[in-house]
């Protein structure tokens, strides 16, 4: 894991903060290693560098991962990229594929089967970015590393 001093003030530079980055070779256990390089990840930020990270943010960030990897291990032929970041107060999750055609959330289906994986992640996500590269896409997803103190979602209230 590549990473830089905090500054004075304790803030991290935004541009090449804490971060790690994985090739996964299309094995059948890529999607259960990748969600346990995010969990090991995100420990170390905690251990290593003192940042708080709440256990939503560890479970959030389980979850897109392995949604993430999933979509690319099912759609896009060759390896897939995984790569980990801290942002500010937020944990990057970046996946790049060889598949250039971007993903498209569907409208909500109450019926429909399976393939709400994207939805999933946009509702539980700070911010969702998907870019086409010179080769295959990149999908960006940004996950708060602490709970909003009002949030239904951080422990009370209903969704």
């Amino acid at each position: 894991m590549d990473s830089v001093s905090a500054g004075g003030d304790g803030s991290l530079p935004r541009e090449r903060a804490i971060r790690t980055t994985v090739a996964l070779d299309g094995g059948g256990a890529d999607i259960a290693h990748a969600r346990h390089l995010a969990v090991g990840f995100l420990t170390r930020v905690q251990a290593e560098h003192g940042l708080p990270v709440s256990q939503r943010a560890m479970d959030v960030t389980q979850l897109v991962v392995s949604e993430l990897v999933t979509n690319a291990r099912k759609y896009a032929p060759g390896p897939v990229l995984l790569d980990l970041r801290i942002a500010g107060d937020t944990v990057e999750v970046v996946v790049w594929d060889s598949e250039p055609v971007l993903p498209i959330a569907r409208s909500a289906d109450a019926g429909r089967v399976g393939q709400h994986g994207l939805e999933i992640v946009m509702a539980v996500a700070q911010g969702f970015e998907a870019q086409r590269e010179p080769f295959g896409k990149r999908i960006t997803v940004r996950i708060a590393l602490l709970d909003e103190p009002d949030s239904d979602l951080a422990g009370h209230g209903t969704v």
